[in-house]
């Protein structure tokens, strides 16, 4: 039970919906008044950042075979 709890499985579904969280809270945060554009950067740059581990974990976990 334990091994699960810390597997790569269990890591890239955290990653995905923690994207998915940061995807909803960009969505609010731009279309609000006064629109706070550090925040946003800020938002997306780490949007960005959790895409690149979850693209490195799905490689980790299911590599490509060589042609």
């Amino acid at each position: 039970m334990e091994s699960n709890l810390h597997s790569p499985e269990r890591r890239l579904i955290e990653l995905r919906m923690e994207h998915a969280d940061l995807d909803a809270l960009i969505d609010r945060t731009a279309h609000e008044a006064p629109l706070d554009e550090l925040a946003l950067r800020r938002l997306k740059k780490r949007r960005l950042a959790l895409r690149d581990l979850i693209v490195q974990l799905e490689l980790a976990l299911d590599p490509k075979e060589p042609a």
